[in-house]
């Protein structure tokens, strides 16, 4: 008897596990369509395309010897390492990377970048902006 309530706990261990990773699944995937859609433009590159739009609205608070949230973003190396809390670029899954959730600003407002109201008046990149990155992480984050 004992066995049989050992199983039947395992199996509702088991299914509110499953119940809950679906249930964090569907609310990613009710974010997917708040993102901008990934810029139809290819051979997307950090260097030739990505850089300048960091350069303006990122690395201000992004680079140096101790940047905010150890996250350095005026090098490709800096961008794939991530941050403290890890890795904010998925190569190939942009709608899953936590630099695009959020530029996009899409999730909790304390994770928006640039902040809504930053002390140095960086704007909310632009559709356009978030596209390009999109696509530069689609397409490999080279």
């Amino acid at each position: 008897m004992k066995s049989k309530i050992n199983f039947f706990a395992s199996c509702l261990s088991v299914s509110l596990a499953l119940g809950i990773g679906s249930v964090a699944t569907i609310a990613n995937a009710e974010d997917a369509p708040k993102l901008p859609p990934v810029s139809s433009a290819t051979g997307v590159t950090y260097e030739k395309d990505i850089k300048s739009i960091f350069d303006t609205s990122c690395v201000k608070c992004h680079h140096g010897e101790k940047p905010k949230a150890k996250l350095s973003m005026d090098t490709l190396e800096g961008v794939l390492k991530g941050s403290k809390e890890g890795k904010v670029v998925i190569p190939g899954k942009s709608a899953e990377s936590k630099l695009v959730l959020s530029i996009a600003y899409v999730g909790e407002e304390d994770d928006y970048m640039p902040p809504v109201h930053n002390k140095a008046g960086i704007k909310k990149l632009t559709d356009d902006q978030i596209g390009l990155i999109r696509a530069w992480i689609d397409q490999g984050a080279k």
